[in-house]
């Protein structure tokens, strides 16, 4: 019989689960004591690796004192307020500001509906369209669902948002045309500069560069999805400054607290702001009850330390260099059809007779885990703090396991 606990993304009907139990660096062990690499830093958040001790104790410490109180008007609290300098000292958008969220599914929802109600103040209320790509990923709430490229998520919800539409991945001429046609009712276009759920595929060349001209040529805002490109994973502290693409507004979460504490938040560029701001007397009527919570900036805090101190920008360049070139050695030798990725998040493209759900499966057995995407893809995202003997074993235990 199931448990009383409804899984997210799982069959409601599945009765057994693997029970993770303890972790330390990129390393898992179940509750029956078997030891498990991670190679997805759980699901592509876990950057400083599991079981950080100083994360508990800077928690604790704001706790002990306060664990949080509201910041919408009139209040704040300090850590709220230092982990938003903090962050903008590390963003790439001139003059920007932080909303704070509790996930990356409302940091998405947030932006979509910052966009928009730019224009508004803006004087442009017409302008709510809202293009995505297929393939991409934007989270499940109602916003970032219709927002999505990923058509199985998309099943079963009713209506979705209007004025929200998608076009081919990586087909930068169907994008122009769409923008061309419906120059004067765009809102924004929402991307994540290497698609990740989706299936790993980084931008194509220049692709990222076009979408910036075309929302400068037509008015409209660039949304960066970096959920999982945020925070080192590129090795520099946002996939835009990898790229060099700057854009109006720029989503994460995710590595912000590397998952020790739920936190996601919105960059709000000057373009966005200029228009949110012109109205002294305008009140911003969004927000979550636990936005700018102090106990999560507490952690957000200490694990951005940790990602300074221990150098994981660089770190993530050479796990990278090493996941990237034994994928591509695999597929070299046969085993895999390709490998994909960017930074330090990577893709196993499989061959037709292989199965990704039984690689992933074949690994639990064996003591690694990697996320299987249909039936195709395996993937891999390991905490920067995995070692490269540890990066070596995980792709010998992939190996076997595709082999089969």
């Amino acid at each position: 019989m199931p448990s009383a606990f409804l899984h997210p993304f799982a069959a409601p009907t599945k009765e057994t689960f693997i029970t993770i139990a303890k972790g330390d660096g990129a390393l898992l062990w179940t509750d029956d004591g078997r030891e498990l690499i991670d190679g997805m830093a759980s699901l592509w958040y876990c950057n400083i690796g599991h079981g950080r001790k100083e994360m508990a104790d800077a928690v604790a410490a704001q706790m002990s004192t306060l664990e949080t109180y509201s910041c919408f008007d009139p209040f704040t609290n300090a850590p709220a307020d230092a982990l938003a300098e903090k962050l903008i000292s590390l963003c790439p958008l001139p003059g920007a500001r932080v909303f704070f969220t509790d996930s990356g599914s409302e940091s998405i929802d947030t932006a979509m509906k910052l966009a928009r109600l730019a224009h508004v103040q803006a004087g442009h209320p017409e302008r709510t369209l809202i293009i995505s790509r297929t393939r991409g990923y934007h989270g499940t709430n109602y916003g970032g669902t219709s927002a999505q490229g990923i058509a199985p998520n998309k099943v079963g919800y009713g209506t979705l948002l209007s004025d929200v539409v998608q076009v081919p991945s990586d087909d930068i001429e169907a994008l122009a045309t769409l923008m061309k046609e419906r120059s004067a009712e765009i809102a924004a276009v929402i991307t994540e500069p290497v698609q990740g759920a989706g299936g790993v595929f980084p931008p194509t060349d220049n692709y990222l560069e076009s979408l910036r001209r075309l929302c400068d040529q037509h008015g409209a805002y660039l949304i960066f999805d970096e959920v999982i490109t945020g925070f080192g994973r590129m090795g520099t502290w946002f996939a835009a400054q990898h790229y060099g693409v700057t854009p109006d507004l720029m989503t994460f979460a995710k590595g912000v607290t590397s998952g020790y504490q739920p936190l996601g938040g919105v960059f709000v560029g000057r373009a966005p702001l200029e228009a949110i701001e012109s109205d002294p007397a305008f009140i911003l009527r969004h927000g979550y009850t636990y936005s700018g919570h102090a106990s999560v900036c507490a952690a957000a805090l200490k694990n951005l330390e940790i990602v300074e101190r221990e150098n994981l920008l660089d770190r993530a360049k050479a796990v990278g260099h090493r996941l990237g070139s034994g994928l591509q050695a695999l597929a070299a030798d046969g085993i895999i059809d390709h490998a994909r990725g960017d930074g330090a998040v990577w893709a196993a493209g499989l061959k037709p007779d292989q199965n990704a759900m039984a690689i992933r499966d074949r690994m639990l057995a064996t003591g690694g885990i990697v996320r299987a995407l249909n039936t195709d893809t395996n993937t891999f995202c390991p905490p920067l703090v995995i070692t490269d003997e540890q990066i070596d074993r995980l792709l010998d235990i992939f190996a076997s396991a595709a082999a089969q």
